[in-house]
């Protein structure tokens, strides 16, 4: 049995990604089992032996963030755990690595397979342009960047209020078409992968793939919103050495 969701879209050769489930570790309910969070008070010993796993099964040194829905972009470093929302390399081996359970994951490459990139965008983060920090970083034109959108809540599970429509409307009007009314009057139900897109397309990014999951009927996928204890999974992407 696989533990591991492998992207399927066309990266050049040398780039590897990965999108962990809850299979295949050692933490104990909620957060069972191969809980990568070291922030959601599971067991310390059992999140190191999950990202020893990881570490072991790809041969990869994962540059873990501490992410706080901003849109600060590091240069990915194992050895430093930066306060950001997405991180880039160019470094063989060295993963970019974000976590969520239901925010938005993105994972980037150059088409020269010469520079990676992952964020974290959580609704915060989308609308005040993580997407559009993270390309920034990749240093190439858009039109030769590759983007693959992980899973997160799905269109008929992300339900928010009206002020989340106003975010996304007041920078572009066309992000209306991401939103509909939901059942309780006045909030909407929102398509994060509809919005990223349209974020990605408006910068002249039109290479973007994935999408169509959604973490909170996914039993696969932790997902704080149906539970608001539970773990966190990680989206990774590297350049093999």
């Amino acid at each position: 049995m696989t533990h591991w969701l492998i992207p399927d879209w066309p990266a050049p050769a040398g780039v590897r990604a990965c999108v962990t489930t809850r299979a295949g570790g050692v933490s104990l309910a909620p957060f069972d089992s191969l809980n990568l969070g070291d922030h959601v008070e599971d067991s310390p010993e059992a999140v190191a032996e999950n990202r020893r796993r990881l570490t072991d099964h790809f041969s990869i040194q994962p540059a873990w963030l501490q992410q706080v829905h901003g849109i600060a972009v590091a240069h990915a470093d194992p050895g430093l755990i930066a306060t950001a929302d997405a991180s880039w390399s160019a470094t063989p081996g060295i993963a970019c690595a974000v976590m969520t359970a239901d925010c938005l994951s993105a994972l980037f490459c150059d088409r020269a397979g010469t520079r990676v990139a992952a964020a974290h965008a959580g609704w915060r983060g989308l609308a005040a342009g993580v997407l559009e920090a993270t390309l920034d970083s990749l240093a190439v034109p858009p039109s030769e960047v590759l983007v693959w959108l992980g899973p997160a809540i799905g269109p008929q599970a992300f339900e928010v209020g009206p002020e989340v429509r106003e975010a996304f409307v007041q920078h572009l009007a066309q992000a209306a078409q991401a939103f509909v009314p939901s059942l309780n009057a006045g909030r909407f139900m929102a398509d994060i992968y509809s919005l990223a897109r349209l974020r990605l397309a408006e910068c002249g990014v039109t290479a973007v793939y994935g999408g169509g999951f959604c973490t909170v009927t996914d039993p696969r996928f932790y997902s704080y919103r149906r539970s608001p204890r539970t773990g966190r999974f990680a989206s990774l992407i590297w350049l093999e050495r």
